[in-house]
């Protein structure tokens, strides 16, 4: 998805510069009639699905800041705020 600012792409929740890998999320879930789609790294797609469930997802929708008053969320979104592109760690499971 480039941007047409000259940048590079960024992912839709930590806002960092995507590396080699991306993954696409739906911010409605697809099975919630979503069908945008959105870049995000795989440890940040990872975290928003270990954070949310569908139905809450569908309830919050675009909104990245209402995504980010989740205690879990806003703790990963500081921890990972430094981490270079393409970095990799374990994924908490689902709370």
């Amino acid at each position: 998805m480039p941007r047409d600012d000259g940048a590079e792409p960024a992912c839709w929740l930590c806002g960092r510069p995507l590396g080699r890998k991306r993954e696409w999320h739906h911010p409605v879930p697809k099975s919630r009639g979503g069908r945008d789609v959105v870049p995000l790294h795989p440890i940040c797609h990872r975290t928003i699905h270990a954070c949310f469930d569908n139905a809450r997802l569908a309830r919050i929708g675009w909104d990245r800041a209402a995504l980010s008053q989740d205690a879990a969320l806003n703790r990963f979104l500081g921890w990972i705020a430094n981490k270079p592109p393409d970095f990799h760690a374990r994924t908490a499971p689902r709370r």
